[in-house]
């Protein structure tokens, strides 16, 4: 087992889990493969990359993360209302619904239907747990410097 603390650069490899405060479940890979990732690499938040800072292999934490060191406050910028003629008549349109809509440079942007009105839709953009205080579960199976090299 290496004795490798992590920090930028280092590449991890845990268990985790997240969890809302309510104790629901949101993902959680204890049950299945680790993850591995470099820190600072983009594919972990900055906040739940933070918290991991100097541990090392072996080391399990509980974290608790607010929302602004998670995935933000809900921006009521980010709900829209649109025309209910701009959707397909044959799209059946409920709260909950998650559509895909194009932004201004044409990729990908998810929303989330909140509400359907007689002639409007109301559709959340915000990340569905932004707002949210989140439970981060961690145990370390390995770190090492990273193998990743620059071009």
């Amino acid at each position: 087992m290496s004795t490798f603390q992590i920090s930028e650069g280092m590449e991890v490899t845990l268990n985790f889990a997240i969890k809302m405060s309510d104790g629901k479940l949101v993902d959680s890979n204890f049950e299945t493969k680790p993850a591995t990732f470099t820190v600072g690499d983009g594919n972990l938040l900055g906040g739940f990359e933070e918290v991991l800072m100097g541990l090392k292999a072996g080391d399990e934490g509980n974290f608790t993360l607010t929302p602004e060191k998670a995935f933000g406050q809900s921006n009521p910028n980010n709900v829209q209302s649109f025309k209910k003629d701009q959707f397909a008549d044959d799209m059946e349109l409920q709260p909950g619904l998650m559509i895909s809509f194009a932004d201004a440079n044409n990729a990908e942007l998810p929303g989330v239907v909140k509400s359907v009105l007689e002639n409007e839709v109301i559709v959340d953009f915000n990340h569905p747990l932004a707002g949210e205080t989140l439970d981060f579960q961690v145990k370390i199976i390995d770190v090492k410097p990273s193998q990743v090299t620059e071009a």
